[in-house]
């Protein structure tokens, strides 16, 4: 079961009354607006998870474990 939890922000009372009478459903931006930020700062902290473990790869040497699965498999 999903559990809610109540937001609650300050707007101006300007921008609240034409929201209202244009018909916008605030609670339905709100929710919309935090769930794609959410998700936006998701991708990016996977983006540098991923710079960092590009880094990580570039330091290591291939030749080096090559030999290493090659010698590996010729003492069994």
């Amino acid at each position: 079961m999903v559990k809610y939890v109540t937001i609650s922000t300050k707007v101006q009372k300007k921008l609240k009354e034409e929201a209202e009478r244009l018909g916008v459903k605030v609670s339905e931006v709100l929710r919309h607006a935090l769930e794609e930020e959410v998700r936006r700062r998701k991708l990016e902290e996977l983006e540098k998870k991923l710079e960092n473990l590009g880094i990580a790869l570039d330091k290591l040497d291939i030749n080096r474990i090559t030999q290493m699965i090659r010698e590996d498999r010729k003492s069994r």
